[in-house]
């Protein structure tokens, strides 16, 4: 079988590490796990998740030239798409965020731009010689 990036394999947890885990794929080949790539929520610590010998589904992510395979379990988690009606609420709520974050931006600029306006001129405008 050979390992291309977007396939989705079995493999087996051969060792674990504070930044990730080791997973043997089919032919003998081993891929690295990232530990952001181990669940959804925060991974603080690896082996509350994962442990040796464990049988994993993992989707390979990338492939280096130097034979490294970064391998994603999050990632190899089916998820349904969300149907249309809550597609189009999810949007509405984002742009509902991003119009009051810009205004919100947009009156701290203000209100630096006069605090900064009002000290020009202050302290340490004069030089001495």
């Amino acid at each position: 079988m050979s390992i291309v990036v977007g396939s989705k394999l079995e493999g087996k947890v051969t060792g674990i590490t504070h930044f990730g885990a080791f997973v043997e794929l089919p032919g003998g080949v081993t891929g690295l796990v990232h530990i952001s790539e181990v669940d959804d929520e925060y991974v603080k610590d690896i082996h509350q998740f994962l442990k040796v010998n464990d049988l994993v589904m993992v989707k390979v992510i990338n492939m280096d030239k130097d034979g490294k395979i970064g391998l994603s379990i999050r990632q190899a988690k089916s998820r349904p798409a969300p149907d249309p009606e809550t597609r189009k609420a999810m949007d509405r709520a984002f742009e509902d965020r991003l119009s009051r974050f810009l205004k919100d931006s947009e009156e701290r600029l203000t209100t630096l731009r006069r605090s900064t306006d009002s000290k020009r001129g202050g302290r340490g405008t004069r030089r001495s010689y």
